[in-house]
């Protein structure tokens, strides 16, 4: 006899301001404890070090998560300068000191180097994949790896303040896949002058802010009350990136089927990816074709 999922089949967004210290699966996994949710999962890692926005999906919610982790995000950080470190931040060893310290409108004019297409190599301590173990284990047995370049987008690179010689507070906005201590260890590089991250924040993450966020604190305090559930957002949020199309009642049925389904006119071209939803609730996302939705994904 099969057995039932243990929990409740809750379904939408619970945005975290992430405190320092913990990592972003230790977040999932009290998330998913409080609302008592059968399903969890986060769009876009965030470093134990780091804060701020950790955008948590629940229940249905988790089919989403790829188009939030694909979605524009903002950090501001700030770079210390004058030294390199075995992390690029400030958790690790210090490995390379240098006595330059840039100017302001040095460091402005080296910004530049870093907006738009640009192809970066992640830190060492990094999740990415070498034959098939994480970077950062191999690093931490003290096992120096050489890391192809990823492409990435920055959109936005900005100065935000100068508090001090040693320091520069920037504030980025990136594509999918940007790390921000490569940011910081670039740019000392090409400075002279070398650096790492003191300390990070994301601000946002798609559609989600730390304006709308919880802290760990007050998740705690709700844990299982209808109050924590208040907090909750729509899945739809997670599409926000995407053409909605409304579909007919026949339309929603076929989809929820996983057949295509007739949906509404609109400007959304051939072969482009799009949602349908029917009285405002998300029911698939799909290609369209000709009038129709073609599902990948269904909501239940």
């Amino acid at each position: 006899m099969a057995r039932g999922k243990k929990g409740r089949a809750v379904s939408g967004w619970l945005v975290v301001d992430k405190p320092a210290g913990i990592t972003s699966t230790a977040v999932v996994n009290k998330v998913k404890w409080a609302m008592d949710a059968q399903k969890a999962g986060h769009a876009g890692t965030l470093d134990p070090a780091a804060t701020g926005v950790l955008a948590i999906a629940l229940g249905e919610a988790t089919k989403t998560v790829p188009y939030i982790t694909d979605a524009l995000k903002c950090y501001r950080f700030m770079v210390n300068l004058g030294a390199a470190t075995t992390t690029d931040d400030a958790e690790g060893a210090v490995i390379a000191e240098a006595a330059l310290r840039p100017s302001d409108a040095e460091i402005e004019a080296a910004l530049a180097a870093f907006r738009g297409d640009i192809q970066q190599v992640p830190p060492q301590f990094s999740a990415v994949k070498v034959d098939g173990e994480r970077a950062y284990d191999l690093a931490r047995e003290g096992e120096a790896m050489d890391l192809a370049a990823r492409p990435l987008w920055v959109e936005r690179l900005e100065m935000l303040s100068r508090p001090s010689p040693d320091q520069v507070e920037l504030e980025m906005v990136c594509g999918k896949g940007g790390y921000v201590r490569s940011i910081a260890r670039d740019l000392g590089a090409s400075l002279g002058c070398l650096g790492h991250v003191a300390w990070l924040r994301r601000e946002w993450s798609g559609p989600f802010s730390t304006s709308d966020s919880i802290s760990l604190e007050q998740i705690d305090t709700l844990a299982k009350t209808a109050e924590l559930d208040a907090f909750l957002k729509p899945l739809e949020l997670g599409l926000a990136d995407l053409p909605e199309l409304p579909c007919t009642p026949e339309g929603a049925a076929r989809l929820r089927n996983g057949n295509p389904g007739m949906v509404l006119a609109s400007s959304v071209g051939y072969g482009d990816e799009a949602w349908a939803s029917y009285q405002g609730r998300a029911v698939a996302v799909g290609i369209y074709k000709a009038g129709e939705l073609h599902p990948s994904r269904v909501f239940n």
